[in-house]
């Protein structure tokens, strides 16, 4: 994928967060709104409720002047001349469905239901499971329930006498008119609508200015990562060019190890973390002395010694940069066996990492069929025959199983060759790996990164 490429991707991905990040707050507001506001209409309800038992309470305050003296039922008359007096007037706002009146000892003054209410069986029984409660103060009891979709409000209302005692209490279901309720529904649905607006709108407004950011961003992006890419494979060629005065070696063991590690479904992260590895293997031999790093015969045993210590120089060289870190599973268990006959750590089978394992076969094959000062490259059949010698002793059997069904190809595209086949190729991949992925760049940038499968 080209840099223009990869910019676009990012910003379509960004674009779609941003799209996905804006529906999810205007369904939140939405919902906060909604709640809000049915709330609201639900308080209108108890305003009317108490605006009704009011206007009632004005009639009757000489009544209940001397209201320890009136027997039940004693403000049944009044109630209903209340009811019948307010006619359409009481209806165009609401009315109240059930009401019982009780005096300060719980003596029944009054009583109305409407018969031709349908849920007056539910109200019922949900004004008498609330119970009644002797009046102590001038506050109100509300109890809020919806029937069929309509709010309905229970309410216990303090009624006072002309000198403003309290001596009754009333308690009733009050419900809004139909058009009450359709007005008060659309002023919330209006709502709720110009929230949901307003917050696409502003998503939409900051949307040109975040990807204008995202842009320069980006552009950052592919600049910095062109910089560590170009001094990771300038770093990996020095070091080739010092040990055997070529870097098609590193190419090759490169895409060798990239084939491999695609063929046991390595994720993407992983693979980068393998690239990196194999394009530094061999960095801390910038830290051995050139004469026993150049001799041109065997090693004695104290020189072995010397030259063992490259893993440990590497391991150092590749701790001083954060974006290295990752190629310190290869460059630190590279010459690990599976047996656990390997050094510096003497590990086996599976607490190898899974990218040194990859890598150490894939190095091998390369080096056995290379042509090097010290010997003639051998043949592909030579090469894999030596290779099944190693199986459960250098390496993991099951990555040689698949090695073997992609050595073949690799052979012929690659092997012992100093042209720009390998260079190529691994180009391509670094393309595909470290640009063709948005999440992986995100993850480069500072997420933690995948832990390697075994």
């Amino acid at each position: 994928m080209s840099q223009s490429g990869f910019r676009a991707s990012l910003r379509r991905q960004l674009i779609a967060r941003i799209g996905i990040a804006a529906a999810i707050l205007a369904l939140v507001f939405t919902a906060l709104t909604f709640v809000t506001e049915r709330e609201r209409m639900e308080e209108a309800v108890l305003v009317n409720a108490r605006a009704a038992a009011a206007r009632w309470n004005v009639e009757i305050e000489s009544l209940l002047d001397d209201a320890d003296r009136l027997a039940p039922g004693a403000l049944q008359p009044a109630l209903d001349s209340f009811v019948a007096k307010r006619g359409e007037q009481s209806v165009a706002r609401g009315r109240f469905i059930l009401v019982r009146v009780h005096g300060l000892t719980g003596r029944r003054l009054a009583e109305l239901e409407d018969e031709s209410f349908a849920g007056l069986e539910k109200l019922r029984a949900i004004i008498d499971a609330a119970g009644f409660q002797p009046p102590t103060d001038r506050d109100y009891r509300v109890l809020s329930a919806r029937l069929a979709g309509q709010s309905y409000i229970g309410v216990q209302l303090a009624l006072t006498d002309s000198n403003g005692a309290i001596r009754a209490w009333l308690g009733g279901a009050f419900a809004l008119s139909p058009a009450e309720q359709t007005r008060l529904r659309g002023d919330l649905l209006r709502t709720v609508f110009y929230v949901f607006l307003i917050v696409c709108a502003t998503s939409l407004l900051l949307l040109p200015v975040i990807t204008q950011l995202l842009g320069r961003l980006a552009r950052l992006t592919d600049r910095l990562l062109d910089a560590n890419l170009e001094t990771l494979q300038v770093l990996g060629s020095a070091i080739a060019k010092r040990d055997s005065d070529t870097d098609a070696h590193n190419y090759r063991v490169t895409v060798y190890s990239v084939r491999l590690a695609e063929a046991a479904g390595l994720t993407a992260s992983q693979i980068q973390s393998l690239i990196k590895g194999a394009l530094l293997h061999d960095v801390g031999k910038l830290g051995i002395r050139d004469k026993v790093l150049l001799k041109p015969g065997k090693l004695d045993e104290d020189e072995f010694a010397i030259m063992r210590t490259h893993v440990e120089h590497g391991l150092d060289i590749t701790a001083r940069a954060s974006w290295l870190h990752e190629a310190r599973e290869v460059v630190g268990a590279h010459h690990e066996k599976y047996g656990g006959q390997g050094y510096p750590s003497g590990l086996a089978g599976e607490d190898i990492p899974v990218n040194a394992r990859i890598f150490a076969i894939a190095d091998v094959f390369d080096a056995l069929t290379s042509r090097r000062p010290y010997k003639e490259p051998l043949s592909y059949d030579e090469t894999m025959q030596i290779l099944e010698e190693g199986r459960d002793h250098h390496f993991d059997p099951r990555l040689l199983d698949l090695f073997g069904g992609i050595a073949r190809k690799l052979y012929d595209e690659f092997g012992g060759r100093d042209g720009d086949e390998a260079r190529q190729e691994l180009g391509r991949l670094i393309e595909r790996y470290f640009r063709g992925d948005v999440s992986i760049l995100m993850r480069e940038a500072g997420a933690p990164p995948t832990p390697a499968a075994n």
